[in-house]
């Protein structure tokens, strides 16, 4: 049985992040994954998702500027952009691997249970102890409970699809379900989106996710709120048909996109006095759980905050100064602003209510009006003090300007403090001194 400093496991952005940290710090490290090595968000997740949005933005553009300088709107070739996706996805894991042996970590293939507080096994044979445990297993799609639920098929197995069908529909109305549905759209399937309320995007401002939903609407998704989905039958010629109160469907595929849930049932946490909830593993201000000796990261965790890969990175970073000595403080995590990537794009950081709002129609300005953008807004929340606390953004530049404004948020700029400021002209960012 071989004994380490610290087993990390998962090897995801997170726990490899934990994993490189901590062996430049001199320690002898283990990451054991029981699946593809990287993790969710290069191998099936944000980054593969968004070369088909690269895809989206191409067609928007041309779209917009149709009779402007182009007459025809291409969709987007899905089998040509599946195939440049996979040249990003297939080096991931082997590489992912690989990089990890060159350092000197150890790499261990294999799905880990605990059998005490500080000894696990892999595959029921291999045994291994640490004096410290990072757990950062991930999450992994949630299923409706209903009938036919064998044919729902995860966000996944949509960027995977060798062909895209004629007609799809995806059940949910969060961050995923808009997303593939703007990627299936711009390949011209038919889109419909089936929700169980009226309340599309609940973390953003409502009246934004609306106007998102406008939008899209225009572009020829159906959309279909107060829909509690009963049922999903196969129908002998292949297609699918979907039954709720006073509603049906048929469509060629059914997407789950109904939310997450955390990777922490395999691990027998029980007998590493671990206790976790449907929400994953619980922990304390030091990302300690109930065993000070194991530690949990990313979206695993059963905190509020966004699960984000670059909230793991954060974590684990934190965590392996913890580990090592170099801090002790609680875990203090930064502003994280968030992205819808639809078309156009949905972004918000910070608060977003208060006395002062700043909220405008943006879509005559200049830098929208001459790529002929069909609709820009800003929403500008302020303090007292007339300092920027949050904002929200609806337009293709939005994941750029969130950015910026998340940093305006941490220096607690002002109108005045903005316009000391010069940016490139005509830009996005040029236009922030009008906004405040």
């Amino acid at each position: 049985m071989e004994k380490f400093d610290t087993i990390i496991i998962g090897a995801g952005p997170a726990g490899l992040a934990a994993a490189y940290d901590l062996k430049s710090n001199g320690q002898k490290v283990a990451v054991i994954e029981n699946n593809l090595w990287g993790g969710t968000c290069p191998n099936r997740g944000c980054d593969p998702k968004k070369v088909f949005l690269s895809g989206v933005e191409a067609r928007d553009r041309i779209a917009q500027l149709q009779g402007k300088g182009f007459d025809e709107v291409p969709f987007v070739n899905w089998k040509q952009l599946e195939t440049f996706k996979e040249k990003f996805t297939d080096p991931v894991s082997k590489g992912s691997r690989d990089g990890v042996v060159k350092a000197g970590i150890t790499a261990i293939d294999g799905q880990p249970k605990f059998i005490s507080e500080g000894e696990l096994v892999v595959n029921g044979q291999d045994h291994y102890q640490a004096d410290k445990f990072i757990i950062a297993t991930g999450q992994r799609p949630s299923y409706l409970n209903i009938e036919g639920k064998e044919h729902l098929l995860s966000s996944t197995d949509f960027l995977s699809l060798k062909k895209m069908p004629e007609d799809i529909t995806i059940i949910g109305a969060g961050y995923i379900a808009f997303e593939l549905a703007t990627i299936a759209n711009a390949t011209g399937a038919k889109v419909h989106i089936i929700h169980h309320n009226d309340r599309p995007l609940k973390e953003f401002n409502q009246s934004y996710a609306m106007e998102l939903v406008k939008q899209l609407e225009e572009k020829g998704i159906d959309f279909n709120f107060n829909v509690d989905t009963q049922a999903i039958i196969q129908q002998t010629n292949g297609q699918y048909f979907l039954k709720a109160d006073s509603f049906e469907l048929k469509t060629d595929l059914v997407i789950g996109a109904t939310g997450r849930i955390p990777n922490d049932d395999f691990l027998d946490l029980e007998k590493a006095k671990v206790d976790y909830s449907r929400h994953g593993i619980v922990v304390n201000n030091k990302l300690q759980t109930t065993n000070e000796n194991i530690y949990a990261i990313g979206d695993v965790v059963a905190t509020k905050q966004p699960k984000l890969t670059p909230v793991g990175g954060f974590e684990a970073n934190y965590v392996s100064d913890l580990i090592t000595g170099k801090a002790n403080d609680d875990l203090d995590l930064p502003l994280i602003p968030t992205v819808i990537y639809g078309s156009p794009k949905l972004a918000k950081v910070g608060v977003q209510e208060s006395d002062k709002v700043v909220d405008q129609d943006v879509t005559s300005w200049f830098t929208y009006s001459h790529t002929n953008e069909p609709k820009a807004k800003v929403r500008i929340v302020l303090n007292k003090k007339d300092e920027i606390i949050g904002a929200t953004l609806l337009s293709n530049e939005a994941d750029s300007m969130i950015n910026l404004l998340t940093m305006a948020i941490k220096r607690h700029m002002t109108h005045a403090d903005v316009i000391k400021e010069i940016m490139a002209y005509p830009t996005a960012a040029s236009d922030l001194e009008y906004l405040i």
